[in-house]
C-alpha cells in the first residue's frame, strides 16, 4: 500500500470509526449496556439523592413485628386492624407490597374443614365471619391499593399455567382508564401474559390494583421502576402509579408518546407529569439508608406511632424481613426491601426530583460521536502522537465532566461511555495509521536521502540519533578517491546534456559499487568521488573492502570507457587512489549546517595517490599501509614515493586485475626487474627495455624505462629504489 493510499484511508478511517460507533449505539449490546449502567451507578455513588421528608412512609413487617405478632402470613383480621389504625391516622392512601392471592387459612371456615370436629361445632364455626370478608369490608371503607404480579408464559408450553388457574386471573379490576396522547405505546411497554392477583373479593373491594414486578437489569440491579406495563395487550399500572392515582382521587392515566413511534415520554397522574423512558419507566435516584422512612408494623398496631407521622401520608406496607425474600440490589451497593424501591420512587415524584433520559439525549449522543470522533480521527491521522493524545484527553475529560455536570445539576443521564469508546478507538486507529504513514514516509525519505548520503550513514544516524551532534572521534579508516580524466574536453565536444547523462550513469554505478561494499559516500565533487570505509560503522576489514571496491570500480570504469569508445565517444580514464590511516571522524560545521566527514592526513594522501596515477599511467595506486591488511592481494610495486607536500616516503603499489593482465608484463618478470632496480643493478635497464618491447602498453614498465634512461643519461647511479616526486 502506498503513502497516497494510506492518506486516503486516513480520510475514511474516522468516518468508519464513527459509523461503527453509531451502529453499536443503536444495537446497544449487553456489554455496552453494562458499561452505561456502571457509569450511572457511579454517578449515584458519588452523588446519592438527598432525602427529602415528603409524605411517604413504609409500614415495615420487620423481624421484630414477626417476633411480637407471629409468623407470616398474619390473619386477614390483623391486616384489617392495621388498615383501620392507619385510617384513624388519616393517611392519604395505603399501598400493599403484598399479594393476597390465597384465602386466609386461619378463617373459621378453613379451620372447620381442617379440624376433625363434631358437626355442631363445625357448623358453629362456619357461622362466624370469614376473615377475607372482614378484610374486604375494611378495603371497601378505605383508600387501599393491592398488589399483583405479572408473568410471562413459559416458552413452548402453557401446561404449567393451566395448573395455576386458582392463582391466575384474567387481570385486576380496572377502576381507571388510559388516555393516549400521540401514537399508541403498546409496542414499547414491557409486555406480559398473565397476572397473579388478589382474591376476587379483595380485588373488587380495593380502590386500586398495582403491579409489584420490577424489570431489573442483567446484573440484578433495579435501576428503573415501571409506571405502566402491558398484560395481554392491555396497559396496567404499577403500585407506584395506582397509589398516586388513588391518593389524588383520579380516574385517568394520560400517556404521552413521542412522535414517530418513539415510545412513551411522559405519564400524567393527576397533578403529576412524570417523564419516563420509552418503556414507561422512571430512573430511580436512590438515597442513602434513612431510618425515618420506616415505621414498624407492630408499633402501628399497638398505637405507639403518633398520628402526626401518618396524617396525609402515602403509606406502603411491605416487609424487610430476610425470610420473606423481598430483597433487591441497588446501584449504591445496598440490598434493600422491594417496598423501599417503590417508596423511593414515590419520594422522587412527590419532590419533583426525577432522573431523566429524554429522547433528545440519544440524538445528542449521536451528534457528540459524529463531531468528536471525526475531529479526533483527523487530528490523530495528521498530527504528532503527543498532540493527538492531548486532544483526545481533552475531549474525554470534557465529555465525562459534561456527563457528570448534567447529572449533578439537571438530573440528566447522558451515556458518555459510547462516545468515549468511539473517541478512544478513533484515536488508536488514527494513531496507528499515522504511525504507518510516518514509517513509510521515513522509509521513503531514507531511500531518497540515501541517494544523497550513503545508506549506512543514514541507517547509523537513524539508529543513533544522539550522534547527530557536532564533534568527532579518532578512528582507523580506509579511503578511495576517484577522478575522471578529460571530462571537460568531453563536455566541449558533445552536447552538455548528453555529457551530463553519461556522467550520471557513470557516477550512479560507481557509487552503487561502493554501497555494495558498505562504503560511505564522503562527497562528490564534479566527476570525482570520495568513499570512506569503517565510518560511521566500524569495519575490521575496511582495508580489504576498500581494495576490492576499487578493483570493481576500475573494472566497471574500464568497460564503460570501452563501450562509449565503440560509439565514438571519448570518455576519460578513471584514476583511483587508496590509503588507510587514523583520522578524526564526526560532524563538522555549525548551528546552520554540518557535515559528516573525516579529517586527517590519510584523507589527503588518498587524494594524492589518485592524482599520482597521472605520473605512473596506472589506474589504481594503493599505499603499503592499506596492503599490510590485505595479505592475499595481487599487486606489484610502483616505487617509493614522496608525494607533494609530504616529507615521509611512502611505498606505493598497483593492484592487478584480470582485465589488465593481457597488456601487462608477467608479474614474475616485472618483480625480478624491479628487484634488480632496487639493488641498483644496471641489468635492470636492459630487462625493462626488453619487457617494454614485448609489452608496450604496460604503464609501469614504460615509466621505469623512462626514469632509468634519464638516470643513465645524467650519469646518476641507479637508486636502491625509485623516488618519484609528484609534479604539477
Amino acid at each position: 500500500m502506498t503513502i497516497i493510499s494510506l492518506r486516503r484511508l486516513g480520510i475514511i478511517l474516522p468516518v468508519i470509526s464513527v459509523i461503527f460507533g453509531l451502529i453499536v449505539l443503536l444495537i446497544d449490546p449487553l456489554p455496552i449496556q453494562t458499561l452505561r449502567n456502571n457509569l450511572f451507578d457511579q454517578y449515584q455513588r458519588w452523588y446519592p439523592r438527598d432525602y427529602t421528608d415528603v409524605p411517604v412512609r413504609i409500614i415495615d413487617i420487620d423481624e421484630t413485628s414477626l417476633i411480637k405478632l407471629g409468623q407470616w402470613p398474619w390473619p386477614r383480621t390483623r391486616i384489617s386492624e392495621l388498615i383501620e389504625k392507619l385510617n384513624s391516622a388519616h393517611v392519604a392512601t395505603i399501598g400493599f407490597d403484598i399479594i393476597f392471592s390465597e384465602p386466609d387459612r386461619t378463617s373459621p371456615q378453613a379451620m372447620a374443614d381442617l379440624w376433625s370436629l363434631e358437626d355442631p361445632l363445625r357448623n358453629a364455626l362456619k357461622t362466624l365471619s370469614d376473615h377475607d370478608e372482614i378484610l374486604a369490608n375494611s378495603l371497601h371503607e378505605s383508600d387501599v391499593v393491592l398488589g399483583f404480579i405479572v408473568e410471562r408464559a413459559p416458552m413452548g408450553s402453557n401446561s404449567n399455567k393451566e395448573k395455576l388457574v386458582t392463582k391466575v386471573s384474567t387481570g385486576p379490576s380496572r377502576p381507571f382508564r388510559y388516555i393516549n396522547i400521540g401514537p399508541s405505546p403498546e409496542n414499547w411497554l414491557h409486555s406480559f401474559d398473565n397476572t397473579i392477583t388478589a382474591l376476587p373479593i379483595l380485588d373488587k373491594a380495593a380502590k386500586g390494583n398495582g403491579a409489584l414486578s420490577f424489570i431489573p437489569d442483567g446484573d440484578g440491579v433495579v435501576r428503573r421502576v415501571p409506571l405502566v406495563l402491558q398484560v395481554s395487550g392491555k396497559p396496567v399500572p404499577s403500585l407506584i402509579s395506582e397509589t398516586l392515582r388513588v391518593a389524588q382521587g383520579q380516574h385517568n392515566y394520560i400517556l404521552k408518546s413521542e412522535e414517530h413511534n418513539a415510545g412513551l415520554s411522559e405519564v400524567k397522574i393527576g397533578q403529576f407529569e412524570i417523564p419516563t423512558t420509552a418503556q414507561g419507566e422512571i430512573w430511580v435516584h436512590y438515597s442513602q439508608d434513612v431510618p425515618d422512612r420506616y415505621l414498624p408494623a407492630w408499633k402501628v398496631l399497638t398505637g405507639e406511632v403518633p398520628d402526626t407521622l401518618l396524617d396525609g401520608h402515602i403509606v406502603l406496607i411491605g416487609s424487610s424481613a430476610q425470610g420473606l425474600m423481598d430483597l433487591r440490589f441497588s446501584p449504591l451497593g445496598r440490598i434493600l426491601p422491594g417496598v423501599e424501591v417503590h417508596a423511593q420512587a414515590l419520594e422522587q415524584i412527590l419532590s419533583d426530583h426525577i432522573l431523566r433520559r429524554p429522547g433528545w439525549v440519544h440524538t445528542t449522543e449521536i451528534i457528540i460521536i459524529i463531531i468528536g470522533g471525526l475531529f479526533i480521527g483527523f487530528v490523530a491521522v495528521r498530527t504528532k502522537a503527543l498532540i493527538a493524545a492531548g486532544t483526545t484527553f481533552i475531549f474525554l475529560v470534557a465529555l465525562f465532566l459534561g456527563g457528570w455536570y448534567a447529572f449533578r445539576h439537571y438530573e440528566l443521564l447522558l451515556n458518555t461511555t459510547m462516545p468515549a469508546l468511539v473517541f478512544f478507538l478513533t484515536f488508536v486507529l488514527g494513531s496507528l495509521l499515522h504511525h504507518f504513514i510516518s514509517e513509510m514516509e521515513q522509509r521513503w525519505i531514507k531511500t531518497a536521502f540515501s541517494r544523497y548520503v550513503s545508506p549506512n550513514k543514514v541507517n547509523y544516524l537513524v539508529d543513533h540519533p544522539d550522534d547527530m551532534q557536532l564533534g568527532g572521534k579518532l578512528q582507523e579508516c580506509s579511503f578511495i578517491f576517484t577522478d575522471l580524466a578529460d571530462f571537460t574536453n568531453l563536455i566541449e565536444s558533445i552536447e552538455p546534456s548528453k555529457a551530463v547523462a553519461l556522467l550520471n550513469t557513470y557516477l550512479d554505478q560507481m557509487i552503487a559499487i561502493a554501497f555494495r561494499y558498505e562504503g560511505t559516500l564522503d562527497r562528490i565533487v564534479g566527476d570525482a568521488v570520495a568513499i570512506m570505509f569503517s565510518a560511521p560503522i566500524s569495519q575490521t576489514d575496511h582495508c580489504s573492502r576498500a581494495l576490492s571496491c576499487a578493483l570493481e570500480m576500475d573494472k566497471f570504469a574500464t568497460n564503460y570507457q570501452k563501450e562509449l569508445a565503440a560509439k565514438g565517444i571519448e570518455f576519460g580514464k578513471t584514476r583511483i587512489g587508496i590509503h588507510s590511516g587514523e583520522v578524526v571522524v564526526g560532524n563538522f560545521g555549525g548551528s546552520t549546517i554540518f557535515d559528516y566527514r573525516a579529517l586527517g592526513d590519510p584523507v589527503n594522501t588518498a587524494a594524492r595517490l589518485e592524482n599520482f596515477n597521472k605520473v605512473t599511467g596506472t589506474n589504481i595506486c594503493v599505499s603499503e599501509t592499506t596492503l599490510n591488511e590485505c595479505p592475499d592481494a595481487c599487486v606489484r610495486p610502483v616505487g617509493r614515493v614522496r608525494l607533494k607536500g609530504k616529507k615521509k616516503i611512502l611505498k606505493v603499489y598497483e593492484p592487478l586485475s584480470t582485465h589488465h593482465i593481457e597488456k601487462y608484463a608477467p608479474l614474475e618478470e616485472y618483480q625480478a626487474a624491479y628487484d634488480l632496480m632496487a639493488k641498483g643493478d644496471q641489468a635492470a635497464v636492459k630487462i625493462f627495455c626488453a619487457l617494454g618491447s614485448r609489452y608496450p602498453d604496460d604503464p609501469l614498465v614504460t615509466l621505469h624505462i623512462k626514469r632509468l634512461s634519464e638516470n643513465t643519461e645524467s650519469e646518476d647511479n641507479i637508486q636502491s629504489d625509485l623516488i618519484l616526486v609528484k609534479r604539477k
